[in-house]
């Protein structure tokens, strides 16, 4: 065997020693790399090489022991199957009636951060329990040039469904005008919605829904939890014939299937909100939504590209995730 193998499997057994006690010096007795080189009589250089190839080799593994590591990888998970250009998931709440809250808090976060890195000229909005949490978190403060509109008619039993309420609400936290579009969610029939929409204040509704920058959004299922269920569903209409036209939940009071698309339910004409085609035309739409009762609408959601924002919590994305086959 020539010399020069034998110094070359010696320098591979060095630098794999050297790699062993600079990984123990720097991990596990928490030394600086300076003080790694020291002790090894070497370069901070060689130091920080060596511990890259640990990394790499396998010889070090990085377990991040957190709750929210999981979360953080599901987010990566979703951008990359459904192509959202973001995620925000948190842990599920063992206390249910927290999530809204939680929900709440991680939207309203974002949508601070939003605010403060582009351009946002109108947000369009909706209504739930959710979506007045966010409110809670949105931060405070002066966006004169900002206006903020309610995107959907609205109800009359209380706050969470009351879309003057979430939009002035909005509108007061960040300083901004507002307007609202002032009827119910659903007209009596589909020729009274049309000639309602006909006039001329909510044709110049829909066109500034069309030319929102964002919309801030939640969605509904088919159960009982579900506040347009218990309270906005016109008597004429059952859950049992929208289920028999294949809905699995609404967005903007548009009901719509497993894979994202408008059900065919007379409903879908009595609805004072925009098409769902509007979505496409807004560059972020933030939908703020959990619950196990949601995964499926959930899923929906992604299917059908209606959002370009995910805020949800862990096992109702993971949920979601898996029925949407990503």
């Amino acid at each position: 065997m020539s010399s020069s193998i034998i110094r070359a499997g010696e320098a591979r057994m060095d630098d794999e020693e050297a790699a062993v006690r600079a990984a123990w010096l720097y991990y596990m007795e928490g030394l600086t790399q300076d003080r790694v080189a020291g002790r090894l009589g070497t370069t901070r250089l060689r130091v920080n090489r060596l511990l890259g190839e640990a990394r790499t080799s396998g010889l070090v593994g990085i377990t991040i022991n957190s709750r929210l590591a999981s979360c953080l990888a599901l987010e990566d998970e979703l951008k990359r199957a459904w192509g959202l250009a973001d995620a925000v998931i948190v842990p599920t709440p063992q206390d249910a009636a927290q999530l809204p809250l939680q929900l709440g808090r991680a939207t309203g976060e974002f949508l601070s951060r939003h605010l403060e890195t582009h351009r946002v000229r109108r947000i369009g909005v909706g209504w739930g329990a959710t979506l007045r949490e966010t409110i809670r978190f949105v931060k405070a403060g002066q966006w004169p040039q900002l206006h903020v509109s309610s995107m959907m008619g609205g109800l009359t039993h209380g706050l969470e469904i009351n879309t003057f309420e979430t939009a002035s609400a909005l509108a007061a936290r960040l300083g901004a005008s507002c307007s609202y579009l002032a009827a119910p969610l659903y007209a009596g029939s589909p020729k009274s919605r049309d000639l309602l929409v006909a006039q001329d204040v909510f044709k110049e509704s829909f066109a500034g829904m069309a030319a929102n920058d964002v919309a801030l959004l939640s969605v509904g299922d088919l159960s009982d939890k579900s506040l347009l269920i218990r309270y906005g569903l016109p008597r004429d209409v059952t859950v049992a014939s929208l289920k028999r036209a294949h809905a699995v939940g609404d967005i903007l009071g548009r009901f719509i299937d497993a894979d994202g698309r408008p059900v065919d339910h007379p409903l879908s004409q009595r609805a004072i909100s925009p098409p769902l085609e509007t979505l496409a035309k807004i560059p972020t739409v933030i939908v703020t939504s959990g619950g196990d009762n949601k995964a499926g609408v959930i899923a929906a959601v992604l299917r059908g590209k209606l959002a370009s924002v995910l805020v949800c919590d862990e096992k109702t994305a993971a949920g979601a995730l898996k029925l949407a086959g990503g």
